[in-house]
């Protein structure tokens, strides 16, 4: 392998490298692959780019526009044409709509934010930019030592932002990259000196003398800046691990909208384990239908549900009464909660409405007063806890919140709210499915039964997603999993002036024994909340065979009368509803969560990985597959010129070995396959050359063998006798074979990069460039020279004219 073909897989190699280190930056990390794909791209372009005979300006110009392409076909599918595989006329400003979404998303979510479109748009593209900085300045230009700074600034922005979550591995990675690069050029240039002043040949024992000590430096180094800091003191910030910002939230979470959690909730639910998360023990018979509360989101812009208040507080001891609670001398109940080390990135779980918690460092938590959300300060806090809750036991009945008075006007301004372009499909539907009903309970439990009658599936192999599109999607197709149901179900319950909002966390554990509860991966879930004057909010449950109908939902001596276009509900009951099954090994609890089904149906991971399989990635793969043809053509382009100058197919051609009388067209041809073979290999031509010549330095320097030697002789002393020769003598000898020979020993001699390189990358292939150049030139100078003659034809009377009548005046 050449020197720039290794700085060039280099360059892209310690790109790769340094971009790890913005994985934590997003819930997920399969973009990251996306972001692998574009590097290899842009180096192959650059590659490509280098071995045409263009300035080298032109060179990073060239990748940018590949870039710039590859991120039109990735990100911009909606404007492009041919299902999404070539950018379209609008591809440009879809693609700007979608950058300026990641922007907002910028100021809205804090680390790790969800993987949003606009979001992995910038990272994708921040590192395409670093690859062909790198390239350019690595490759294109042989400066490999000043393409650390590119690399140092992907690496300190990332660590910079990833906070916590930054790791010395990143750091380590990154500089393994950057010193692979150092140390290919640098044991270029060595070699290079000893081939000056000692007259060694590359790869000789100085050169690699002086390289291993290098190497022995750079590891050094390097082995030296990952061990220093863990033997110093410790510092706030720096390069490795900036650190905690502490409490006060100046870092860190910082705010209660620091993550989103349907977007982690959807990941989850999308690929349920059965690990462990938390276990916890309730003082009352109904443990088995509490729900563990994380959090709610109370703003619904018509993208995404959110959490409106960006004010956090102190964690005090016991929490302010719930909102709309009319007393709040209730029973309590007690509980003691124990996170294992595989839950992370949560809110803190509690029964609703919690009274008090108790946390062994409270300046590791926060709280929202208005959703009561606990929310970390910073990762760790979260892992191993121990800690207490008092909530309080709140059983309302059906009939109790049948009379609540209206909601105050307030509260049902804020949490009633829709965006204006919400699809009307929803107000529709709402209003149908609760035409009959009398009251805001009545209506909520009848879109309850609406939601978990035979019309709908849950789907986890659906996309996920809360915004306008989802929830007309999931109202045409009737198909999803929590999310879908607890979001529509309160966009709905909004449209018909209920306040609602969208709750997360876990449906109850599974009994352990001891009145120990087992909470695990499979129970992540959502559901909305609904306001009811003197007793707050209530939680409803609409997902089909998932979590437990609370007891108020209950049919009631008062029943609501469903709408006369719906199948009318069967009777709810506090129990779970099982699923059909005969499996012995089915417990109630997985019967409750709809998992005694088919137990090898896969799940799909669309959530987190949906962009493989998405026409922009297709369309990105396309793009790929277009610019390895295009890396190809010098291979095919040099492959038909050989078979055209020696013969083939049946037909005569130049240089070919047919009847006993060659032209003198042929044999030239012959020659010029001979010296274009011999370039491909690494001999270039020099025109200053005799045939006979040329001859003598092509055996010489490729060390060929008598047989391929005599072989070169006869072409030279064929070509001398038609370039030199009278007229009239005629060649007879079968030159196609004595190429052919000739060849086949300058294959021989030349070692496998060689060889390659003569295949895939031919250096004779600049030739091609040069016609087509030579040719657009041509064309450009004709269409020239037609317009100059178009134009003097229709202004050459006009200036006659205009001379003529300037003679007449003068006279």
């Amino acid at each position: 392998m050449t020197t720039r073909a290794k700085l060039t897989v280099y360059s892209a190699l310690a790109t790769a490298l340094a971009s790890l280190c913005l994985t934590p930056l997003l819930t997920t990390s399969s973009w990251i692959a996306h972001a692998f794909l574009v590097v290899v791209v842009i180096a192959a372009a650059g590659a490509g780019l280098r071995r045409s005979p263009l300035y080298r300006w032109t060179v990073p110009v060239g990748q940018l526009l590949v870039l710039l392409l590859l991120l039109l076909v990735g990100f911009a599918g909606s404007g492009a044409l041919w299902g999404g595989l070539v950018p379209g006329p609008s591809s440009m400003r879809v693609l700007d709509q979608v950058f300026a979404s990641g922007l907002d998303d910028i100021q809205q979510y804090a680390i790790p934010a969800p993987p949003n479109a606009g979001l992995r748009l910038i990272l994708v593209a921040s590192i395409g930019l670093v690859a062909v900085a790198v390239d350019t300045i690595a490759v294109t230009y042989r400066h490999s030592a000043l393409a650390g700074l590119p690399l140092l600034a992907l690496y300190s922005v990332g660590n910079g932002l990833a906070g916590d979550r930054g790791s010395w591995l990143w750091f380590g990675l990154a500089a393994a990259g950057y010193l692979v690069l150092l140390f290919a050029e640098g044991q270029d240039r060595v070699s290079r000196w000893g081939r000056v002043f000692r007259g060694t040949s590359r790869g000789t024992e100085g050169g690699r003398a002086v390289g291993v000590g290098g190497q022995q430096i750079g590891i050094l180094a390097l082995v030296a800046a990952l061990l220093l800091p863990a033997l110093l003191p410790h510092w706030e910030s720096g390069l490795i691990g900036s650190g905690s910002a502490g409490p006060g939230g100046k870092g860190g979470y910082g705010a209660a909208t620091s993550l989103d959690p349907l977007v982690s909730l959807e990941s989850e639910v999308t690929k349920p384990t059965d690990t462990e998360l938390l276990s916890y023990t309730l003082d009352t018979e109904l443990a088995d239908q509490i729900y563990l509360r994380t959090g709610s989101l109370d703003q619904f812009d018509g993208t995404n549900w959110k959490l409106s208040s960006t004010a956090v507080t102190d964690l005090p001891t016991t929490l302010p009464s719930p909102e709309g609670l009319r007393d709040a001398n209730l029973p309590r109940i007690e509980g003691e909660f124990r996170i294992g080390n595989q839950l992370e990135k949560s809110w803190l779980p509690m029964p609703y409405p919690a009274a008090t918690v108790q946390v062994p460092n409270r300046s590791d938590w926060k709280l929202d007063p208005l959703t009561r959300t606990v929310v970390p300060t910073n990762d760790r806090a979260i892992r191993g806890l121990s800690y207490h809750v008092t909530a309080l036991d709140l059983r309302p009945t059906a009939n109790e919140l049948r009379t609540v008075p209206l909601a105050p006007q307030d509260i049902r301004e804020r949490y009633t709210a829709v965006p204006a372009d919400l699809p009307p499909v929803v107000a529709q539907q709402a209003r149908a499915v609760t035409a009959n009903a009398q009251n805001d309970y009545d209506r909520a439990t009848a879109l309850v039964n609406y939601f978990t009658s035979s019309q709908f599936t849950y789907d986890t192999t659906v996309s996920g997603g809360t915004g306008n599109n989802a929830i007309a999607v999931f109202l045409r197709d009737r198909r999803g999993f929590c999310v879908h149901f607890a979001s529509t179900m309160a966009a709905m319950a909004r449209v018909l002036k209920i306040p609602a909002r969208v709750a997360v966390g876990f449906t109850p554990g599974d009994a352990k024994g001891g009145n120990v509860y087992s909470v695990n991966g499979r129970m992540y879930h959502a559901w909305p909340e609904l306001y009811f004057s003197g007793f707050g909010w209530m939680r409803f449950e609409p997902t089909p065979s998932r979590g437990v109908q609370p007891r108020y939902t209950e049919q009631s001596s008062v029943p609501t009368t469903a709408p006369t276009q719906q199948p009318t509900a069967a009777p709810q009951s506090s129990a779970a509803v099982p699923a059909p099954t005969t499996s012995k090994d089915c417990d109630a609890k997985l019967r409750q969560m709809g998992e005694c089904g088919d137990k090898g149906k896969a799940v799909s991971s669309a959530a987190d990985d949906s962009w493989l399989l998405s026409a922009q990635v297709l369309g990105t793969a396309a793009t790929v597959l277009l610019v390895l043809v295009l890396l190809l053509v010098p291979m095919f382009w040099r492959t038909a010129l050989r078979r055209r100058r020696l013969g083939g197919g049946g037909r005569r051609r130049p240089g070919g070995s047919g009847p006993a009388e060659l032209t003198d067209a042929q044999v030239l041809a012959a020659w010029d396959e001979l010296v274009d073979s011999a370039w491909d290999l690494g001999i270039p031509p020099d025109e200053s050359r005799t045939p006979r010549s040329a001859a003598r330095r092509i055996a010489e320097e490729a060390d060929l063998d008598a047989e391929s030697a005599a072989a070169t002789g006869r072409l030279a002393l064929a070509t001398e006798r038609v370039l030199y020769a009278p007229s009239g003598q005629v060649t007879t000898a079968p030159l196609a074979a004595d190429v052919r020979t000739a060849r086949q020993g300058l294959l021989a001699t030349a070692g496998r990069a060689g060889r390659t390189r003569a295949v895939l990358l031919p250096p004779s292939s600049a030739q091609l460039w040069w016609r087509i150049s030579e040719a657009l030139l041509t064309a450009r100078t004709a269409a020239g020279n037609r317009t100059a003659r178009l134009s003097a034809a229709i202004t050459g009377p006009v200036r006659r004219l205009t001379s003529r009548r300037g003679r007449d005046g003068e006279s």
